[in-house]
């Protein structure tokens, strides 16, 4: 696969099956995601990678808080800027409403939209996921450090065969994943990343994308 396909052929896949993804396999992507450039060469990036039993130890956790109705922990940082303006309020509601429709649940239908939430901390059924933080005093930059590692995983994932899901989600419930994988105090977590093979059944969704560039010449 070249870059371009593995461009055009990543995107947040929402449902996996159960194959288990290879160690061999990870271990390959995250070494070559190694090479991922950042500034002076922090390479600020801090990552779990769970499978098997520990995972599931996450999972079900984290399912048991969801379903206490507990609202998960306090924001160590701010997904989206307080008030979104246009055209990106715009870019993210329909973002939504595709995903909603193409699961068949309806604007009305909360508790549906509730469950579809709820997925993510399953890791939609995927069986491995990586967890990336960063740590606290970094700044604006290095966040985009991460950003890019990120995208260079993302596609290498595409390279081998695999989808991905990144999951801002993960950082609601912080602190369940800290009991699994104990990382240090001075470490953020941004995200969590579901790793593994679609499941084919599902309903595809590939969201729009605006014209952003002007050339000059």
């Amino acid at each position: 696969m070249n870059v371009y396909d593995a461009v055009a052929s990543r995107r947040a896949v929402r449902r996996f099956t159960d194959a288990p993804v290879p160690r061999e396999t990870l271990e390959r992507v995250l070494t070559a995601a190694s090479r991922a450039p950042s500034g002076g060469n922090l390479q600020p990036w801090h990552c779990y990678v769970l499978t098997g039993a520990s995972l599931a130890e996450v999972k079900k956790r984290t399912a048991e808080r969801v379903a206490a109705g507990d609202p998960g922990d306090p924001r160590e940082f701010e997904m989206y800027p307080p008030t979104l303006k246009s055209p990106y309020r715009e870019r993210r509601v329909a973002a939504a409403e595709q995903r909603y429709a193409a699961l068949g649940i309806p604007r009305a239908d909360e508790r549906a939209r509730r469950q579809a939430v709820a997925a993510n901390w399953d890791c939609f059924g995927a069986p491995a996921a990586l967890f990336c933080y960063i740590p606290r005093e970094m700044g604006s930059a290095q966040w985009v450090d991460i950003g890019i590692y990120l995208q260079t995983l993302m596609l290498l994932l595409r390279a081998e065969g695999l989808h991905s899901c990144p999951q801002m989600a993960w950082s609601v419930y912080r602190r369940t994943v800290a009991e699994v994988v104990s990382p240090p105090d001075d470490l953020v977590l941004f995200c969590g990343v579901s790793i593994g093979f679609e499941d084919a059944t599902a309903p595809p969704v590939r969201t729009a994308r605006a014209e952003t560039v002007v050339f000059l010449e």
